[in-house]
């Protein structure tokens, strides 16, 4: 049994450690963008539309992944891309699992009209097409990246109050919350305490998902030219402007491709990593 679970702790260090790395390593690229950049993302040169990466032959000087159509610098627009990428992960991340993660928390532990009020809600919420309340949402904020924040988190809010419910209500029922209750402490100070430090595993696992399925959902808006503009970088519009000359310039589509899978199979790493490193049960 010791054997097994140091076994686990071994391959949850490893998958921590390498996705912890390629976050780390993006969100540097992102910050030092406009320095590490080798050329204007922006830039168009006809006379250098799409350029071969810097080991294959036609390939030019400067320009180390290609450019596209246009002679846009690969490299550089997906560099500036990660920029993008990330603020949307990290403040539409953060913003709903703060909402959700406090009505699940408030509807697992006091039960009653609140339990009864907040699941009727995300049944409701839950009704809707996540993919078509997204693009309805867009549609009628416009285009943008704060509409892009706002439709994430207006949609997946549910994700996080559906699980901490049910965790805080296994939670309530233990042994140490009658403890504490009876020892005089009130119900928001056990919430707070007792429950929510036992919940707070469940939650960075589920806020790391969420980082990631937000850097899909703007790399969908963007592919269907609902996120920002056509001319700025982000990875979505790259891939779709790829898609249409895969068989003239592959690598338009290829990089930043594998460049969004590298970093939402990270952050679904990062979280599970952080779970097994965390889990009481292993510790």
């Amino acid at each position: 049994m010791a054997d097994g679970r140091s076994q686990i702790r071994r391959r949850a260090g490893v998958r921590l450690w390498l996705s912890a790395g390629w976050l780390v390593a993006l969100a540097l690229a992102a910050l030092l963008a406009p320095w590490i950049a080798p050329k204007d993302p922006l830039a168009q040169d006809l006379f250098l539309g799409r350029l071969p990466p810097f080991w294959a032959q036609g390939s030019e000087p400067g320009y180390y992944l290609g450019t596209d159509s246009l002679g846009r610098d690969v490299l550089s627009r997906i560099l500036h891309g990660s920029r993008i990428a990330l603020v949307v992960a990290l403040v539409a991340g953060t913003l709903t699992c703060v909402i959700g993660a406090t009505l699940g928390l408030l509807a697992g532990f006091l039960r009653g009209w609140v339990d009864v009020t907040i699941s009727r809600l995300i049944d409701i919420w839950m009704a809707f097409p996540p993919v078509l309340f997204s693009i309805l949402l867009i549609a009628v904020l416009g285009p943008g990246l704060m509409s892009i924040i706002i439709a994430i988190v207006v949609i997946d809010w549910t994700r996080f109050a559906r699980v901490v419910r049910a965790e805080a209500m296994t939670q309530g029922a233990m042994d140490y919350v009658a403890s504490a209750q009876v020892a005089g402490r009130s119900r928001l100070s056990t919430m707070v305490t007792e429950i929510l430090p036992n919940v707070l595993p469940t939650i960075v696992v589920l806020l790391t998902l969420e980082m990631g399925i937000s850097v899909i959902v703007e790399a969908i808006l963007s592919f269907v030219n609902l996120s920002l503009s056509t001319d700025d970088p982000t990875w979505g519009g790259m891939i779709a402007e790829g898609r249409t000359a895969i068989h003239q310039s592959w690598w338009v589509l290829v990089f930043p491709l594998i460049t969004l899978f590298l970093t939402v199979l990270s952050f679904s790493q990062l979280g599970e990593g952080l779970k097994d490193r965390f889990d009481p049960v292993l510790r």
